[in-house]
């Protein structure tokens, strides 16, 4: 049989194209620099033509209002053709009038009749946004086009002067003004880039830079003294992240150092473990044939020989146990309860005398665990209480442990209750420590270790409750609420008759 692969399933989606950005700080760095200033200028420029084109239209009507100051001596209030000539070679002016008690009277009448209607710049009264719009409507306007301009008097007591002149001189010198000021944004642009970029690598790029490359130097041979970074005096961010750095390199270079030794350790107590497993193994042998010879003496002694020997057996086991490098990862599955909880007793040597376990747990009660871990957990915890009471003098080895199943939030919590003597003081800070969290005296404290990190693979956790003179809780969460397992076809028959 053939299977077919479909095209969109082999061939694979071509990269996305990305802006080719600088890749490095300095660049980027000088780049967005010039940028912000560059868009500084532009911010700047509109106001510029604005002045200039007011100053220029400014000029134009002053030079109309003292043609109309001429224009007074004349009897006829008119200005000669002479003037008139000089004051459109000078102000380009076509007509000047101005308007004095309400009337209107041109000054310098235009040759001819206009060919478009001029527009107005009433230069008395501009808002903001007028102001700095007039240049660029300047710039736009039609070829040809003229410009009214109406001002307040200087010289002369009128209520306005009017001039109306083309627009194309204007337009002319906006365009050398925008280029001459395009130019010195650019210079100005260029020039507080290089500066700033100039400041900010030195203060800012360069340490970045030292710092990077201690970083990765220290990375690629940490035993090189090399690769230390040398704190400077700044009293900065900059100073203080290399005062971290400094700091973290130091506490790496304990740790790695730390753990090469107890790695040595580990080998060598590796091989001593297992030597010595040999070794008590061939003791517990020879114990069992001098339990056999019968003497009197030999019977009175062996009971100690024997548990001194079981201690060294299981520490022994748990250091091995311990010293693999991870646990496996646990395969998560629907796993009855009950049955493991019935199982993990039996082997933590609790029974129906001495320390029972009591539940209300339904027979058909799951979890979701790995049935071996699950029987891991339960086990160490089941025999720790089992020793816990059988520690106590005043209980005769009698005892019990009960156990309840709750649902929380999507989660199986398992509790553990017992009615032992509780955890001592001195064990509670470490008790999940590894050979330092034992309760009790001769023990290794690998097995609440252990077990809390199975736990945490389940993705739950092994916590402590409470703890007294009147017993030890234990709670054990598990993620996870599997459905109950059926009901026996015959019981359900049952139920329903």
């Amino acid at each position: 049989m053939v299977e077919t692969v479909s095209p969109s399933e082999t061939e694979t989606a071509p990269p996305r194209k990305r802006f080719p950005w600088p890749g490095g700080l300095s660049a980027r760095l000088l780049l967005f620099t010039a940028v912000v200033v560059a868009f500084g200028g532009l911010l700047i420029l509109p106001p510029a033509l604005a002045s200039y084109e007011e100053q220029w239209l400014l000029d134009r009507v002053r030079a109309g209002e003292l043609a109309s100051t001429i224009a007074e001596s004349d009897p006829e209030l008119r200005v000669s053709d002479a003037v008139a000539n000089q004051m459109f070679d000078q102000a380009g002016a076509v007509t000047v009038a101005v308007q004095v008690d309400g009337a209107r009277r041109l000054v310098l009448p235009p040759k001819q009749p206009f060919e478009t209607t001029p527009y107005l710049v009433d230069l008395r009264r501009q808002n903001p946004g007028s102001w700095l719009a007039a240049p660029f409507f300047t710039l736009t306007s039609p070829k040809g086009s003229m410009v009214r301009v109406m001002a307040e008097p200087r010289y002369r007591k009128a209520e306005f002067v009017e001039v109306v002149l083309p627009d194309a001189p204007l337009k002319a010198k906006l365009v050398g003004q925008l280029w001459q000021l395009a130019g010195v944004t650019l210079f100005v642009a260029s020039l507080a880039g290089l500066l700033v970029y100039a400041f900010l690598n030195i203060f800012l790029v360069r340490p970045m830079q030292r710092i990077t490359r201690a970083m990765e130097a220290f990375r690629g041979d940490p035993d090189d003294p090399a690769a230390r970074l040398v704190p400077s005096n700044r009293r900065d961010e900059i100073g203080r992240a290399e005062l971290e750095l400094d700091r973290m390199q130091s506490d790496l270079l304990a740790a790695l150092a730390s753990k090469a030794r107890l790695a040595a350790l580990g080998e060598a107590v590796a091989k001593i473990n297992h030597d010595l497993r040999n070794m008590l193994t061939s003791a517990q042998m020879a114990s069992d044939r001098l339990a056999a010879l019968g003497d009197p003496k030999v019977a009175q002694a062996l009971p100690r020989l024997e548990r001194a020997l079981d201690r060294a057996i299981t520490l022994a086991s748990d250091v091995m146990a311990y010293g693999k490098s991870k646990e496996p990862a646990p395969v998560v599955r629907p796993t009855p309860l009950r049955p493991a909880l019935d199982m993990a007793a039996e082997d933590a040597g609790l029974m129906a005398k001495g320390v029972t376990l009591e539940t209300v747990i339904d027979p058909r009660e799951q979890v979701l665990a790995d049935p071996d871990q699950l029987h891991r957990i339960l086990t160490n915890l089941l025999r720790n209480a089992r020793e816990a009471i059988e520690g106590a003098p005043d209980r005769s080895g009698s005892g019990k442990v009960f156990v309840e199943l709750r649902r929380v939030d999507g989660f199986s919590v398992l509790r553990l209750s017992d009615d032992g003597p509780g955890v001592p003081e001195r064990a509670r800070a470490n008790l999940f420590q590894p050979f330092v969290g034992s309760a009790r005296r001769g023990g290794t404290g690998l097995g609440l270790a252990i077990a809390r990190e199975l736990a945490q693979g389940h993705g739950g956790d092994l916590v402590l409750v409470e703890t007294g003179p009147g017993g030890s809780v234990f709670d054990l969460t598990l993620a996870g609420v599997p459905e109950p397992l059926p009901e026996p076809e015959g019981r359900a028959d049952a139920s329903a008759g």
